[in-house]
């Protein structure tokens, strides 16, 4: 719990401009503070008598039923393999009632695509920017990304886990 020192220099910033802007206070309580120019939010506050759920890391299902599924092949790149990850954890969600507006927290595990070399970070962010931060869908989870040497799957690039919240009712 922050002290009062520390409450009111926020307090203070945020009346004087200095502090990151705020997303409104919305019907559900929640509150997201967005990072500037980035689709995530660096802090969400959650009100109390929230229930939190957590999801188990979700990594894409096959989408080449041909290709061996122990294989990259048989999931796509980073970035069909983070849209289908997305699209398993909607699913997930829809059954619990929820939705993507509803995740609060993410973490997106990703192992190097081997055709590139390396980590293939804009191909999860181009996938993960057409579930979050939309018109659509404008809330912002807070989120990390990891670099990990190896996911469950062999052929997953990617696996995410999510926590979301389902607000009290009023």
């Amino acid at each position: 719990m922050p002290d009062m020192k520390t409450t009111a220099l926020a307090a203070l910033m945020l009346m004087t401009g200095m502090g990151t802007a705020l997303t409104a206070h919305a019907a559900d309580g929640i509150v997201r503070h967005p990072e500037k120019d980035f689709p995530i939010s660096t802090v969400i506050e959650v009100p109390a008598g929230a229930a939190t759920i957590y999801l188990s890391g979700e990594g894409a299902p096959v989408q080449d039923r041909k290709a061996d599924p122990h294989t990259i092949a048989a999931y796509g790149d980073t970035q069909a393999q983070t849209r289908a990850a997305l699209e398993s954890i909607q699913g997930e969600l829809k059954k619990l009632g929820l939705g993507l507006g509803d995740v609060v927290q993410m973490h997106v595990y990703m192992v190097e695509d081997p055709k590139l070399g390396r980590l293939d970070f804009d191909g999860m962010m181009k996938a993960y920017t057409q579930f979050f931060g939309t018109a659509k869908q404008p809330n912002l989870p807070v989120r990390s990304a990891f670099g990990v040497a190896h996911l469950g799957n062999p052929g997953w690039l990617v696996e995410i886990e999510v926590t979301a919240v389902r607000a009290p009712v009023r």
